[in-house]
């Protein structure tokens, strides 16, 4: 079994990296961020929680991302996390949920991207995701500093547990996912 958090600011290419990575090597992708959505759009009791604090582009409660991925940790043994976890306690509990069903984090993957690069993509994104959170530049520069504040502090949690590992995202996709399916292979291979 291997599990992999794809870490990284909004607009650094976690999405598309995890489809691409998912794909290769039969992992199941799990991004919180279009379960949030679903539940959003399903207007289900916890999407109608979420959707004033997404809107303003603010995280999502931890007490209901981290039931949400109990679930799917239950179901599926091997995964990749795209925006999962964001904070301290999210990372704390998704290491209690993997030990709960005798698994464990293999590596936390970060994609690094320029800030101003971040603001671009996003924006650019926005022309197709048709998602106002990508469309208003205050609301990506909002995400961005409570990423920096909030969510950039998990990478230290998985430096000291040495499972921490950056690639460069500011680069073709094709170059950003040559890099972490070799990462990816060799972590396999030492498993």
């Amino acid at each position: 079994m291997t599990n992999i958090v794809l870490f990284g600011a909004p607009g650094a290419g976690k999405g598309t990296q995890a489809c691409l990575v998912a794909a290769q090597f039969g992992l199941n992708h799990v991004s919180t961020g279009e379960i949030i959505r679903r539940e959003i759009a399903a207007e289900t009791a916890i999407g109608l929680t979420l959707r004033d604090s997404i809107g303003r582009g603010e995280l999502a409660p931890d007490s209901l991302v981290t039931e949400i991925i109990e679930n799917i940790v239950h179901n599926h043994p091997s995964n990749i996390f795209d925006g999962f976890p964001r904070t301290i306690p999210q990372a704390r509990a998704l290491d209690e949920i993997m030990k709960r069903h005798n698994l464990q984090i293999d590596a936390m993957i970060e994609l690094v991207v320029p800030e101003e690069i971040l603001v671009e993509r996003i924006l650019l994104r926005a022309q197709c995701s048709h998602r106002a959170d990508d469309a208003d530049e205050s609301i990506i520069r909002n995400r961005i500093e409570i990423y920096h504040a909030q969510t950039e502090p998990v990478a230290d949690f998985y430096k000291r547990q040495k499972k921490y590992i950056s690639i460069d995202g500011n680069r073709p996709v094709e170059q950003t996912h040559a890099e972490l399916a070799a990462v990816l292979s060799k972590l396999r291979i030492e498993s």
